[in-house]
């Protein structure tokens, strides 16, 4: 069975799909896509009808790439006033001759789940901390142990019932089953996560259009997350306001021309061109670097605040992603904000370069870790719709896999 997973993330200033195959222990990208959303602001649905045509868009797209149909996607869903609880349970252990099994772990898990739950949010997800066996505890993987009683420690995600409904609303509208639901931050921890932040207490900011996503990770388990008004939108904004110049212009020179820092920009280049009152423009790059930096700066300020009131603790890392991060020189900034134990986390999957799909890559790798603890196989295309994949998109799929770029991801699921 070919495992093939479709992954959405619905933003404010764009819908991002991919399409990915787990073969030999390693992601590989079938299709991605990214196309402009309206009917959404700062992360959530405001327009239901608008913001339908755009994810058909882009679900189109990705049926157009591959020519297949595709009716089951993960997806994201905004993580407002989302809350982080921690949940414990215990149960006999059922196994025979009192040796957990799958089984246990499951049931032990939906106990945790079930005298937890809270009736006026809905939970997003659940992220299993450690197991313990009668006195033993802090347990990755209790399965084969002897004992009498297992126990577990598992962290529920839960947000607003609206926050998930309106998504699911609008995606059932376009015959779409949702197989499972996440956060953007859990996707991004996801993506970035290695062995050696494993036992650390990490910073994830998420630079979005509209807002910037600040959560923070306790061994890679998302534990607080925060939300600030702010967002490349603003980068943008001073530019168009300064210059006079359209949205498009604005983000051509953000992402061509300028850099986020200005210690590598020069006074004597410029960039020409036409202004919304007609007026022909010569933009320096030295001073819209400038700009965008003191904007850039702002952000990061906030977040480093941020960061302070969620956690009053020492962080051992920051993690600074987004769109706004592809930028050259961004991590110049990172670096002057928040010092050495910071870094830029740049997705590396062939195929996509762009921050921007961190958490639709990072929701995929999520599913799958959760199907790996149940040892379960999984796919979301039926086997005549596989059987449709054309040979030639298998053969590069094939070349990937000999190739050194193949390998990745290869410590996502190494652990």
């Amino acid at each position: 069975m070919r495992q093939i997973f479709t992954s959405i993330d619905i933003g404010s200033n764009s819908i991002k799909a991919i399409v990915c195959e787990l073969y030999n222990n390693k992601l590989n990208l079938l299709a991605a896509t990214h196309t402009p959303s309206i009917g959404i602001k700062k992360g959530l649905i405001t327009d239901g009808e608008a913001a339908m045509n755009c994810i058909r868009k882009a679900i189109d797209h990705l049926e157009g790439q591959l020519g297949i149909s595709l009716r089951k996607v993960i997806v994201t869903v905004p993580s407002y006033m989302a809350e982080f609880k921690i949940a414990k349970a215990s149960i006999p252990i059922q196994g025979e001759h009192n040796i957990v099994t799958l089984n246990d772990m499951e049931e032990v898990s939906k106990k945790a789940i079930q005298e937890r739950a809270v009736s006026e949010k809905e939970i997003v997800t659940d992220l299993t901390i450690d197991f313990g066996v009668d006195d033993k505890t802090k347990i990755i993987n209790p399965k084969g142990l002897m004992g009498d009683t297992l126990h577990i420690r598992t962290l529920l995600v839960m947000v607003p019932k609206k926050n998930i409904y309106s998504v699911i609303k609008v995606l059932e509208a376009l015959q779409l089953d949702v197989v499972d639901i996440s956060l953007n931050a859990i996707g991004d921890m996801a993506t970035f996560k290695t062995k050696e932040m494993g036992n650390s207490l990490s910073a994830l900011i998420n630079i979005g259009y509209e807002t910037v996503t600040i959560s923070i990770h306790n061994k890679g388990i998302i534990i607080k997350n925060s939300i600030l008004n702010k967002g490349a939108k603003n980068i943008l904004k001073d530019l168009i306001y300064i210059y006079k110049i359209s949205q498009k212009e604005a983000m051509f020179i953000c992402q061509n021309f300028a850099f986020a820092h200005k210690r590598n920009a020069s006074m004597n280049d410029f960039y020409e061109t036409e202004n919304t009152l007609g007026e022909k423009v010569k933009i320096n790059q030295r001073e819209a670097s400038e700009i965008i930096m003191a904007r850039i700066e702002e952000i990061l300020t906030l977040a480093r605040k941020e960061i302070t009131n969620l956690l009053n603790k020492e962080i051992d890392y920051v993690i600074v992603t987004g769109g706004v991060s592809n930028m050259r020189d961004f991590e110049y900034m990172v670096s002057d904000i928040f010092g050495k134990d910071s870094i830029i986390g740049n997705v590396k999957m062939l195929g996509i370069r762009d921050n921007i799909y961190s958490s639709a890559i990072g929701n995929v790798i999520h599913f799958i870790n959760k199907l790996k603890q149940k040892e379960e196989e999984y796919t979301m295309v039926s086997e005549s719709e596989s059987l449709k994949l054309s040979e030639g998109r298998r053969k590069q799929i094939e070349d990937i896999h000999t190739s050194s770029l193949g390998q990745v991801f290869n410590y996502f699921w190494s652990k």
